[in-house]
């Protein structure tokens, strides 16, 4: 019980930045979902099972008929294939986290993976339990959020145009926070590069996958020169 106590204040004031984000991002989730004609409830629940964030507000638009099976199906391995990257990113980080890996995998969330890059857990802090509550609180707080929007939604009535760029602005402040905090630029600026340049190449409907196997291909090039700590700046 201890352990876990330490694990939790060691973890908390790490994701203060998302909470702020994920409660104002699930309340535009939860707001839309209702404009759509869906409950507090389904916010509630799409937030704990699928836990998506982008993949969600693109999902709204799914609940429409006629959209098409294989539409949603290539739209969602699209948007979700970077998780493959995440993942193999991710697999000595979280060797011996016994049972909890199984939920590590499912919650690693565009921003949780970046918290858990970044973030060491102190000395004397149990490293598998230390994820464990990073992953799990970033998730509570998306799930709060998607409850009060559906709560908003159906008590007040307002103008929801371009509610849903909260989830771009979210990303922008989280690079540049990352860049501040960071001595080395390197992989910042062969995303930001490589990324303009697919969009450029493949537009904006198919850039995505191209980007991530260049990025990949980058960073693998550059690997001795990172694991070196050289400023790429």
């Amino acid at each position: 019980m201890q352990k876990a106590k330490r694990a939790l204040a060691a973890a908390f004031p790490i994701t203060i930045p998302v909470m702020v984000g994920y409660l104002f991002l699930g309340v535009a989730f939860g707001v839309l979902l209702q404009k759509n004609g869906y409950g507090v409830f389904w916010a509630i629940l799409m937030s704990a099972v699928i836990y998506a964030g982008s993949m969600q507000f693109l999902a709204i638009n799914f609940l429409t008929p006629g959209v098409g099976v294989l539409s949603i199906i290539f739209m969602t391995l699209m948007v979700n294939i970077r998780h493959i990257f995440y993942g193999l990113s991710m697999l000595e980080r979280f060797r011996g986290t016994g049972k909890k890996k199984p939920y590590l995998i499912f919650s690693l969330t565009d921003e949780t993976f970046s918290l858990l890059c970044s973030a060491d857990p102190p000395q004397g802090v149990d490293r598998g339990l230390f994820y464990f509550f990073i992953s799990l609180l970033d998730q509570v707080y998306w799930v709060a959020g998607s409850a009060l929007g559906g709560l908003a939604g159906a008590l007040l009535s307002f103008n929801t145009k371009g509610i849903d760029f909260a989830m771009t602005a979210l990303f922008v402040v989280i690079f540049v926070n990352q860049w501040r905090e960071s001595k080395q630029h390197l992989p910042a600026l062969c995303g930001l590069g490589l990324t303009a340049l697919c969009l450029l190449v493949f537009g904006a409907d198919n850039f995505l996958l191209p980007a991530l196997l260049l990025i990949l291909a980058a960073l693998l090039l550059c690997r001795r020169r990172l694991e070196r700590g050289g400023d790429g700046a």
